[in-house]
């Protein structure tokens, strides 16, 4: 059975800390055909799958820090769905009750570390769980019918866009998604769930400048890349 956790907001429409304060944070992999086929995978083939990510991975404060220790780092931004109520083996109904709120963020993801993992069969931790991996705006609270209301993402880089989709694009719907990863562990309030990424995934570079924004949400994410002091 569910199980919820009291909503409070204020008065600009954001959570409160005291209400959401993230206890884990669980990325969705290749959820748009798109991407998966410009990552070299069938999209036909597969059942959703997830990874983790440490709480250390958020941020806020509009800086990304390059690890030095990769020469490849990629954006992916994602949809963010966050959870008010949990529980295991969920209906679609009952998952559809979980979603208390949504943002936008990025998957900042070291492709040359995760490549080298993927070759010896390795985890994937230095590729997508370093501090600062995981940059997000603020969420705003929603129930899984004010989806509705949120149209296309757009990631600029300098101004360019990069990528840019609607998240009904999404090979496994929401209620899909939390319902999957709720017969493998049991959801909690407080998940952040990173719903997977559109194609056009790309390099950045010390200087670049990401724009983040999806239509009828009213934060964006801004981000200035930068390296990492040795």
């Amino acid at each position: 059975m569910p199980y919820q956790l009291p909503c409070c907001r204020l008065r600009d429409g954001e959570l409160l800390p005291d209400y959401f304060r993230p206890v884990r944070i669980i990325c969705i992999g290749r959820n748009y055909a798109d991407h998966a086929r410009e990552m070299g995978h069938d999209p036909a083939q597969e059942p959703p799958f997830f990874f983790f990510k440490p709480i250390t991975a958020l941020a806020r404060d509009g800086t990304f820090v390059m690890p030095s220790y990769s020469r490849e780092v990629h954006y992916e931004l994602e949809l963010l769905i966050a959870l008010e109520q949990g529980g295991r083996n969920l209906s679609l109904q009952q998952a559809k009750s979980c979603v208390g709120g949504f943002g936008l963020g990025l998957d900042m993801t070291c492709r040359d570390i995760q490549r080298q993992a993927k070759e010896a069969g390795r985890p994937w931790e230095l590729a997508k769980g370093f501090d600062g991996s995981a940059p997000c705006t603020a969420i705003a609270p929603g129930s899984f019918d004010d989806l509705d209301s949120l149209g296309t993402m757009t990631l600029k880089r300098n101004g360019e866009v990069v990528q840019q989709s609607h998240w009904r694009d999404m090979i496994w719907s929401i209620p899909e998604l939390l319902q999957h990863i709720s017969h493998h562990i049991a959801l909690q309030p407080g998940d952040l769930i990173f719903t997977g990424t559109p194609a056009g995934v790309g390099p950045v570079e010390a200087g670049d400048r990401l724009e983040a924004r999806m239509e009828g949400f009213p934060k964006s994410l801004l981000l200035q890349i930068t390296k990492e002091d040795i």
